[in-house]
């Protein structure tokens, strides 16, 4: 005997269906969100890792670097202590020649140098700082002159123009918004504001010239091949055979021969001495400090800084305004 259809059964089915594929359809969806949730929080969690990763090596080469930078600040010290000891065979000289030594693991290199090596801006004469414009600067006789004045004017007190130089009309004419200072350079970097000074013989001369050693000539003794060929009666070949004598010399403990080019510019050693001290630790982090120091006789004060610098730098220019603080402290 044949059933008959319930009354509704197909409602009913259609229902029962629609609910089961609802439901199905709602498990997808989640799964969905389940899947864009797991990669949200694996792309936070990444980012999150990689920030703390970034944070620990930015704080190992703070420390690194205030590793070195405090070794480095502690050689300068080590290399001033060295020099004002009694002298002996063995003792730290100002001529330039490496000092390597380890404290703990860094490692240290130091050199120090007698400052009269270098062409004080403030006191060299005219000659020789016409040699080092043309010889070193690499510019003509005629520019040599100009800027040899123009430097004079920047420094002398008065306001009386040289023949080839400038004052302060000359800068305003010129459109610059200073004037020279009427006083000693303060800095080797201030010489760079003297008018028609070109960047790139400045860039050239700069390596060469102080404002500390107060000497009016060169060292020969100390100073470096390209000092040596700023000497007027200087040649290439002369400053070669002499800097190969005077290594010899110095290998031998002998004392260092003259040089015949310096003569009448050949300056005695300065109690100024200019230390470069780098200091580098295995992985690489390194830093160097360059100080010039003068030793004093008062007790209460037995060193005196007249720069400190981080090597390669060099304290801003002056201007009628402005004052150097790092070259001066």
């Amino acid at each position: 005997m044949t059933r008959a259809p319930q009354p509704g059964g197909r409602a009913r089915d259609r229902a029962v269906r629609t609910a089961r594929h609802a439901a199905r359809r709602q498990r997808g969806i989640a799964l969905i969100l389940v899947l864009w949730l797991t990669v949200l929080l694996t792309v936070i969690g990444s980012s999150f890792a990689f920030s703390m990763r970034q944070e620990a090596l930015a704080a190992r080469n703070a420390v690194e670097m205030a590793q070195v930078r405090a070794a480095a600040d502690g050689a300068i010290e080590r290399t001033v202590y060295e020099l004002m000891k009694p002298k002996t065979a063995d003792s730290w000289k100002t001529d330039g020649a490496p000092h390597p030594y380890a404290d703990g693991d860094v490692a240290l290199t130091v050199y120090a140098t007698d400052e009269a090596a270098k062409i004080d801006l403030n006191t060299a004469p005219d000659t020789l700082m016409t040699g080092l414009l043309m010889n070193v600067g690499g510019v003509d006789a005629p520019t040599a002159a100009r800027l040899v004045d123009t430097l004079a004017d920047w420094r002398d007190a008065d306001d009386l123009r040289r023949p080839n130089g400038a004052e302060a009309a000359d800068y305003a004419a010129a459109g610059l918004k200073y004037v020279p200072t009427n006083a000693p350079f303060e800095t080797v970097s201030e010489a760079s504001r003297v008018l028609g000074m070109p960047a790139d013989v400045f860039a050239r001369i700069a390596p060469s010239l102080t404002v500390y050693s107060k000497s009016r000539g060169v060292n020969p003794a100390t100073a470096d091949r390209t000092t040596l060929l700023a000497l007027p009666n200087a040649t290439a070949e002369a400053v070669d055979a002499f800097i190969a004598a005077r290594s010899d010399a110095l290998a031998q403990g002998m004392p260092v021969p003259p040089f015949p080019a310096a003569s009448g510019l050949a300056g005695a050693s300065a109690l100024v001495w200019r230390i470069k001290a780098t200091a580098a630790l295995p992985d690489g982090v390194m830093f160097t400090r360059e100080a010039v120091v003068r030793p004093s006789q008062d007790l209460r004060r037995p060193l005196i800084i007249l720069a400190w610098l981080e090597s390669g730098s060099e304290p801003p220019a002056m201007t009628a305004t402005t004052t150097d603080s790092d070259a001066r402290p």
